[in-house]
């Protein structure tokens, strides 16, 4: 049986990306329903409204899933002490080192997944303890990692240097990336964009739509001087990337950065000053869909692709 879903009891090892402003109960639990691992997005929730998603997962599937906690949360204490109060069975950390709140979730029997960009992570994610790693490569959207690692090169070295089931993150919107992600030796795939402009997802429309209209080309890394991130081009990436290529500190980074960014551009759809975060894969997005038909679409790609390889003698050597 494949590591992943072995993990986690699910049918798929398709894991959810748990993205800010995107991925509430609606997304998390039908992802879950559908045989993947549904996680909310605690990085965009206050406490009492993480506690609310929570509540009203429980009611909405009865199938495994998972909370993703960005380390770096100001309220990082409360979440952790809400999810242990919940008996939340999952969680993904990112954003920070595994070693501060690995061994407290254990400890409450909690599977402890962490997202790293390197192989060096990878090996720091495993003396820590925990159950899994996800190695997402440049590709992905939102934060990312600074060495700018794609995934066609990050999952083989990530795979060599733990010996911990791997999901592979960042460019994987189909059933042939996918494949391809298992070919290099990843257990499992987790998926963001596709879900994060899905019917299902807490997204604004328009920030759907902007994702939908998107070209090749459209996405860039920016922010690397603070925490490195992935956006849509718009007016303020823009302001952002003349002040970098003008050598602006840190400081006067976050004062244009400000707060809730995020917020403006993906859940209240202001496309020209909000932060559009998405990954490459975008391009290759052109319309809304549920989860039912994006895990219908995926599978059976997948299943084409496997047989075709069985099948074709150009495979054959």
């Amino acid at each position: 049986m494949n590591r992943i879903c072995k993990l986690f009891n699910i049918k798929y090892p398709i894991i959810q990306g748990g993205m800010v402003w995107c991925s509430g109960w609606k997304l998390a639990s039908a992802v879950s329903n559908q045989g993947g691992l549904g996680l909310l997005g605690s990085g965009s929730m206050h406490p009492e409204t993480l506690l609310e998603h929570i509540q009203k997962m429980k009611q909405a599937t009865q199938k495994p899933w998972g909370v993703n906690v960005p380390l770096l949360y100001p309220e990082i204490d409360r979440l952790i002490d809400l999810i242990i109060e919940q008996e939340v069975k999952i969680v993904f950390t990112s954003a920070g080192s595994p070693k501060k709140w690995t061994s407290k979730l254990k400890a409450h029997g909690i599977t402890v997944v962490h997202v790293v960009s390197s192989s060096l992570f990878a090996k720091k994610c495993e003396e820590a303890g925990v159950d899994a790693i996800v190695a997402e490569g440049f590709e992905a959207g939102g934060h990312n990692g600074r060495e700018e690692t794609t995934t066609l090169s990050l999952i083989p070295q990530v795979k060599e240097a733990t010996s911990l089931p791997v999901i592979a993150a960042g460019g994987i919107g189909s059933g042939k990336a996918w494949m391809a992600a298992q070919n290099l030796g990843a257990d499992g795939v987790q998926i963001g964009s596709l879900f994060a402009v899905s019917k299902e997802s807490s997204a604004h429309s328009t920030f759907k739509q902007r994702v939908f209209d998107s070209k090749e080309g459209d996405t860039k890394l920016s922010l690397k001087k603070l925490a490195p991130v992935r956006l849509l081009k718009n007016s303020f990436f823009d302001t952002i990337y003349k002040m970098e290529q003008e050598g602006a500190t840190s400081d006067e980074l976050r004062g244009v950065l400000g707060k809730g960014r995020a917020k403006k551009g993906m859940f209240l759809g202001e496309l020209d000053e909000g932060e559009l975060e998405i990954g490459q894969v975008s391009s290759m997005i052109t319309n809304e869909k549920t989860v039912e038909e994006i895990f219908t679409e995926l599978t059976t790609q997948y299943h084409e692709v496997k047989q075709q390889i069985l099948n074709d003698s150009k495979y054959q050597f």
